[in-house]
């Protein structure tokens, strides 16, 4: 902390605070077949962690002093999570919500990380030793690779996956794009865009848990007065269907972390074609303007958002 002297009898300080299509009532789930090595119970011999960083000019994103102490090991994987970004779609996260990054100069086939040195303590590779799948990410994708060093790097879709220094809080996305190499990690291990989302995914929201978005990021809601058996009807029409639009037939193949069972299109009486999850319609709401937003959750009391298993989020009696 720098001090000032104004006088010889006064000092001040300043100081700053950092703060499918199957019928209703079928399970037609499969299980993907594995692309990748299923994540080994190697405990990580101890990679770098997040440090001091090195200097701006190094051309791994980060700034300060390159740290004298020895790197400690990196923090565990936990349970991966899926989280929705207003410009990326549905990124992937460790178990404390931190964004995973992909860089370009690795390999996915066959998995390499060619990270190292100062590049690995600004990106501090993610441990393979206790990666799990939660809800949107598919296990047969975790896999793990061998380092220079001997410790197990966790890959998603054969890619080595990182974080970065200077994310701090969940949700953070400053990795996005540093030069020109480094991306956000989407659970299918490309590059997380909104043009990457499947027709229908899942996503977790900090105040609904996990809910079903369509192919741009957009939450999906139930109305409470359809039915869905015996036979799947919507009963909103008209002047409702332009407020919450319904969502087109989307193909069982081009869903991620979605439940199979009454997966299904059906073609309503004005010959609009609409999906339907657990047999019951979906649609999107108008108030919702970018990727997140929830704004028609509980409208009227009967319009909800869509829990994997088509159940209506907060619903009374549901």
């Amino acid at each position: 902390m720098k001090t000032s002297w104004r006088t010889a009898s006064l000092v001040a300080t300043a100081a700053s605070v950092l703060a499918l299509t199957t019928a209703c009532g079928q399970d037609n789930s499969t299980t993907p077949a594995s692309a990748a090595q299923n994540v080994g119970a190697t405990a990580p011999a101890g990679s770098p962690t997040t440090g001091a960083g090195v200097g701006r000019g190094n051309g791994y994103g980060a700034d300060g002093n390159q740290s004298s102490s020895s790197p400690s090991p990196a923090a565990s994987a936990g349970k991966l999570t899926v989280a929705a970004n207003p410009d990326l779609g549905n990124v992937l996260t460790d178990g404390s919500g931190l964004t995973l990054y992909r860089f370009d100069k690795d390999t996915a086939n066959p998995p390499k990380s060619n990270c190292a040195g100062d590049c690995a303590t600004t990106w501090p590779p993610v441990p393979a030793s206790d990666a799990t799948a939660g809800a949107g990410v598919d296990k047969a994708l975790l896999g793990e690779v061998t380092r220079a060093d001997g410790t197990k790097q966790l890959t998603i879709g054969g890619w080595p996956a990182y974080r970065y220094a200077k994310d701090v809080n969940g949700g953070d996305v400053n990795g996005q794009g540093v030069g020109g190499k480094w991306f956000a990690l989407a659970p299918d291990g490309k590059k997380a865009s909104l043009a990457s989302l499947p027709g229908l995914s899942v996503r977790k929201d900090p105040k609904l848990g996990n809910i079903i978005v369509n192919k741009n990021g957009m939450t999906v809601y139930r109305f409470l007065k359809d039915k869905a058996w015996p036979k799947v009807i919507s009963n909103c029409t008209g002047a409702c269907l332009v407020k919450w639009p319904a969502v087109g037939i989307v193909k069982p193949d081009d869903t991620q972390g979605v439940k199979k069972k009454g997966l299904m299109g059906f073609t309503r009486p004005d010959g609009v074609q609409q999906m339907t999850v657990n047999c019951w319609p979906i649609y999107t709401f108008s108030g919702d303007k970018a990727p997140g937003d929830t704004n028609g959750q509980g409208v009227g009391g009967t319009w909800y958002a869509v829990t994997p298993d088509g159940k209506p989020v907060g619903a009374p009696g549901k």
